[in-house]
């Protein structure tokens, strides 16, 4: 019996893992997730605070070094063109926060990351915040604020559908 239970155990773990790594992957983040999580049919609470922790531990990371990172491999043969790339959605997504928001940026960050659109999300907003120089502690909590709301609004979305899934089948 002992091993059964062990292997539950694990086999919880494993889950638990995937949502934890799957909500710390760009562009993906808790918006894939926690649906994810809803689909192993794991219990709200535990994966929703996974899924917040995975999205958030990248987080300081992306502020600091993110914008040094991607100025260095801009000019670089292989991976030039992609850094590139991401250099400027993220420079396109500050300007625009800081057009719309104007004194508001807090709170124009906390719903760009908070509303769970494609190219939205904790590192985008964190990359758009290094590159307006918002202050660091501001923008955590900002983009904190703002992963806690994508959080919920996708747990919503993905109960109702996998409710919806679960009464037709």
């Amino acid at each position: 019996m002992k091993f059964d239970k062990e292997k539950k155990e694990n086999f919880m773990l494993e889950k638990y893992l995937i949502v934890f790594f799957v909500s710390m992957v760009p562009l993906i983040e808790l918006r894939g997730a926690i649906p994810i999580a809803e689909g192993l049919q794991l219990p709200f609470v535990q994966y929703y605070i996974v899924a917040i922790l995975g999205n958030m531990l990248p987080v300081p990371i992306i502020y600091f070094f993110a914008r040094k990172v991607l100025v260095w491999g801009s000019t670089k043969p292989v991976i030039g063109k992609f850094f590139s790339w991401c250099l400027d959605k993220g420079e396109r997504g500050g300007k625009k926060l800081q057009e719309k928001a104007g004194k508001g940026l807090f709170v124009a960050l906390l719903l760009f990351v908070g509303i769970p659109l494609p190219g939205t999300g904790a590192w985008t907003g964190t990359l758009a915040a290094s590159i307006l120089d918002m202050d660091f502690k501001s923008s955590v909590i900002a983009v904190m604020l703002g992963v806690l709301l994508a959080g919920i609004i996708m747990a919503a979305v993905s109960m109702g559908a996998f409710g919806a899934l679960g009464a037709l089948f």
